[in-house]
């Protein structure tokens, strides 16, 4: 024990110098992650169209002697880094993409863009916080190329698109499309870090949890069909309104009764539910759709097959007919344990042990989970909340006022900077 002590020693004494360097390095780049997230904030752009992102992106990352990768799942961007020494390789990802929302922040530099999404005009909002993300991990790939010489190992920084899906209904998300298209096909990274920021944290904060993390996200649809009949003599025709009324309040009753929400927690909703053109009129068909969460792939399969089931047996005993339809967007992102035990330490070396919080499980989801599922992945929150404001209370992601706090892109890009070179120095503990 004693001459392990003494082996330790060193890094030991250094690795408060070490934090206190990547601390110094990462408020430099303050003004410039700065400018980027202003100007991508300015200039938002929905999934599969962020062509002025990209463009922006590759730009920075040729600036850095990288030569990247263009048009990767139609916008995404990629570039690798080599190290001046041997050692492990490591994917850093980003999201670029925007969602259709119309800003209300008020901010001088809100976005007015406005496009189409799938027939109906609507603005568009970097309301998610990916113009923060795109500008971190800028951030640090300027930190890691200005040390290239004595880098161990190789980083891929991974810019992806369709996070939040693409804007044309029924392409694939952007995780998956830029694996179909071989992005690791050369490089097949150890490990692969992504991080969001989040609302529900104070700034200065960084939110992590091994094991489940983000619920899988699945979109369904429930088509029910009957027989029209006149509204008045319902006897006559199959009412599909009331089977689907019916099948929605089963699948609560399922989930309550038949599924052990507390060992694993399930959410399924319904966002839409339509049919019918006249008051007076039953329809032919009715059709519902919506979204389930799960964290656990087993409880997911289960519950599909309960719900489909139970659709089937509503409408059956109605007269009825039932096909349910489900599309699954992106897997629950479960932090690797081991790997979790390697980045808690990073990430209380970058921002303090009492700043780093347990999250609890989150029902959002993310694709990311596509990436963590082929190597193991850690996945990670930054606080964007003031301190002196309740995080309770603040507009969240997704929301037409969320303005995350900028100094997040500091204490973002020094804990993504810290996990990847504590991973690829082989530090741990």
């Amino acid at each position: 024990m004693r001459a392990l002590t003494y082996c330790l020693l060193p890094w030991l004494l250094a690795a408060p110098l070490f934090a206190q360097a990547q601390q110094a390095q990462t408020s430099q780049l303050q003004s410039q992650m700065t400018a980027w997230r202003r100007d991508l904030h300015q200039h938002p752009e929905l999934g599969g169209q962020e062509t002025r992102t990209a463009a922006l992106v590759a730009a920075e990352l040729r600036k850095l002697g990288l030569k990247p990768r263009t048009g990767l799942a139609h916008t995404g961007v990629v570039a690798v880094l080599k190290g001046g020494r041997p050692g492990p390789r490591i994917a850093l990802r980003a999201d670029m993409d925007a969602l259709p929302v119309k800003e209300e922040t008020g901010l001088p530099f809100a976005s007015t863009a406005t496009t189409t999404y799938r027939g109906q005009p609507v603005g568009v909002m970097h309301a998610c916080g990916h113009d923060m993300h795109v500008a971190i991990l800028l951030g640090v790939a300027q930190a890691l190329a200005a040390r290239r010489d004595t880098l161990p190992g190789e980083v891929m920084f991974v810019f992806q698109p369709s996070e939040e899906g693409p804007a044309e209904p029924g392409a694939p998300f952007g995780a998956k499309m830029m694996l179909d298209e071989g992005v690791w096909k050369d490089f097949r990274p150890d490990a692969v870090f992504g991080l969001h920021v989040w609302a529900g944290l104070h700034t200065g904060q960084i939110g992590f949890r091994s094991g489940p993390s983000l619920a899988s996200a699945d979109e369904w649809a429930l088509t029910v069909r009957g027989r029209q009949t006149h509204g008045s003599r319902p006897w006559d025709g199959v009412d599909p309104i009331t089977i689907g009324a019916q099948i929605l309040l089963g699948t609560q009753s399922m989930i309550a009764r038949q599924v052990n929400i507390a060992s694993t927690p399930v959410v399924l909703t319904a966002g839409q539910f339509n049919a019918g053109v006249r008051f007076n009129i039953i329809p032919d068909e009715a059709r519902l759709v919506g979204t389930l969460r799960t964290f656990d792939p087993a409880v997911r399969e289960d519950v599909i097959a309960r719900f489909r089931r139970t659709a089937e047996d509503y409408a059956h005993a109605g007269g009825g007919s039932a096909e349910l339809q489900v599309i699954g967007n992106a897997p629950a992102t479960i932090n690797d344990p081991e790997l979790a035990r390697r980045v808690t330490p990073s990430l209380q070396r970058a921002v303090g042990a009492d700043n780093v919080v347990e999250m609890p499980l989150v029902t959002v989801a993310e694709d990311f989970s596509q990436f963590a599922n082929e190597v193991p992945g850690a996945y990670f929150f930054v606080g964007t909340t003031p301190a002196d404001q309740d995080p309770a209370t603040m507009p969240i992601n997704h929301s037409p006022k969320y303005a995350p706090d900028e100094a997040a892109l500091e204490v973002g890009s020094r804990a993504l900077l810290q996990v990847a070179l504590d991973y690829l120095e082989g530090r741990q503990g």
